[in-house]
């Protein structure tokens, strides 16, 4: 793993040497004294799941406790923290989202920024993701006499297997197709507008449609809903990288760093600055 800063400080993917690319399996007793509490935006997937212990997770600044066989899943853009990873044992998969074949990829929705973080498989379901779990670890930690190139082929097959046991204990997508389709225009378009009435005259559906399909399904109206997809990328942008409250304004389409400090601090209740203080101070609580 290394970072990247370009742009955007991220954490960017890079495979042990002499093992296939693409991918990492690790114990968690690996990280143990090394992981981070800083906020990370990973470019990267990264699947987590404990066999002993306890661990506090935060994903987007909501706190997580991971316990045995309990799973996580954080995806490429978003912001996770560790917390103490204490006498936790478990097994890391990290994978770049090219490293699964394309038939996987979109049954397991690999690329929804919207897709569950937490996974709580029942315990039939348990026993059969931590067989796959420790045979995709046990075939890369163990080389043998087998050529990289094979030994990259089968696990990424037994990657496959292990997300497609995993993938359908998050469940579906909620709400119809009027509040999919209008969250996915939100996801490509709220930077440039957070009007309600624009989303609704692209869609063709009324701005009232919207809302109450909106409502239905993620509790809130659709003003509120694209107000909350901009506030958690201003908070990524804010905890993980180094550029200033005016060029996450610009970045976000605001038109100057005062009537964003004002839009941040009427929803989040804290200005920007003193988000970024917060979510970066050492021993702060996890769940900011």
């Amino acid at each position: 793993m290394v970072k990247n800063r370009q742009g955007i400080a991220e954490l960017g993917f890079a495979a042990p040497v002499g093992t296939p690319g693409g991918i990492e399996v690790l114990e968690l007793a690996r990280l143990r004294g090394r992981a981070s509490a800083e906020p990370r935006r990973p470019t990267f997937h990264h699947l987590l799941c404990l066999r002993s212990g306890r661990l506090e997770h935060t994903v987007d600044f909501t706190g997580h406790t991971l316990t045995p066989g309990r799973w996580l899943w954080v995806r490429p853009g978003q912001v996770q923290q560790w917390g103490d990873l204490g006498g936790a044992e478990g097994t890391l998969v990290l994978f770049e989202p090219e490293f699964l074949d394309a038939a996987t990829a979109a049954a397991v929705r690999l690329d929804d920024p919207h897709a569950g973080v937490v996974h709580d498989p029942d315990p039939a379901e348990r026993a059969a993701l931590d067989d796959s779990a420790a045979h995709l670890g046990r075939v890369f930690a163990a080389p043998g006499r087998t050529p990289i190139e094979v030994r990259q082929t089968v696990l990424r097959h037994l990657l496959a297997v292990l997300v497609l046991q995993l993938a359908p204990t998050a469940g579906g997508p909620p709400g119809g197709d009027t509040f999919l389709r209008f969250r996915d225009a939100v996801e490509r378009d709220f930077t440039r507008t957070r009007r309600v009435e624009d989303y609704a005259r692209r869609l063709g559906w009324s701005a009232r449609t919207l809302s109450r399909a909106t409502r239905a399904a993620a509790g809130v109206n659709a003003k509120d809903f694209i107000d909350r997809r901009l506030i958690l990328e201003a908070k990524r942008l804010l905890a993980h990288s180094d550029q200033t409250a005016a060029q996450v304004a610009a970045r976000l389409g605001f038109t100057s760093a005062t009537n964003f400090s004002k839009y941040f601090l009427q929803r989040a209740g804290v200005t920007p600055i003193a988000f970024r203080a917060a979510v970066r101070r050492p021993g702060r609580s996890a769940a900011v």
